[in-house]
């Protein structure tokens, strides 16, 4: 890699925690077919694939369309209320800007969604792009939402970073040919995470340090 310019983030699990709203929704269309309401616990271990797959999982692969339709009524009114940001978050971003980083957003989330849960949190400005499977036209690990983001930013593939918090988030990355790092806490273990090579940062606040290194072909940057 050369020296790294861009930053492409994941949003659930490594910006923010939208957790609550999005086992809210699942367990609103799981009540649709009388189904039992599920643990946040379990909810998050499932997140991260893509709405129509985590539907097929805890609903049913019968059931995707509607339960998809269900969800996202519900989800269109909690998903404010039920998103928080993670600590460290705005700091980090606020300070990758004055650094000069060039940011975007690529999540399995819509892009409808993200842009206003970044408005909501004052961070919509600091990213060139918000992407997701609605403006994309595919999920991760797809690479086309990145590779929209590297466009955006104006940066190559050997002057980015993907930043996730799952394994899933290390396919999309190598998918787009860039490099990644990963941030512990949310959908995928520690173990799991620290099993894919890559860097594990145990906080965002951690990445600004990182960088630099990331550029440097002889660093090693410590992994958790």
């Amino acid at each position: 890699m050369s020296s790294v310019k861009g930053v492409v983030f994941d949003l659930d699990g490594t910006l923010v925690d939208s957790y609550t709203a999005i086992t809210d929704s699942l367990n609103h269309a799981r009540a649709g077919w009388d189904m039992p309401a599920l643990p946040e616990s379990e909810v998050r271990l499932q997140v991260g694939r893509g709405l129509e797959a985590l539907i097929a999982d805890l609903v049913g692969p019968g059931r995707v369309e509607e339960g998809v339709i269900r969800f996202r009524e519900r989800y269109a009114e909690v998903y404010a209320s039920g998103t928080r940001i993670l600590d460290g978050v705005a700091e980090t971003l606020e300070q990758l800007s004055r650094g000069g980083y060039r940011m975007a957003v690529a999540s399995n989330k819509p892009a409808r969604f993200t842009g206003p849960i970044l408005e909501h949190f004052g961070l919509a400005l600091l990213f060139d792009a918000v992407e997701g499977p609605d403006t994309a036209g595919a999920t991760k690990p797809d690479p086309e939402m990145i590779r929209r983001c590297l466009r955006a930013m104006d940066v190559t593939n050997d002057e980015a970073i993907y930043v996730g918090d799952m394994v899933l988030d290390v396919e999309s990355g190598q998918a787009a040919d860039v490099g990644v790092v990963l941030v512990a806490g949310g959908s995928s273990s520690v173990e799991n995470l620290c099993d894919t090579g890559r860097p594990v940062l145990d906080s965002i606040r951690q990445l600004p340090k990182l960088l630099p290194l990331c550029g440097t072909a002889s660093a090693q940057p410590e992994v958790t």
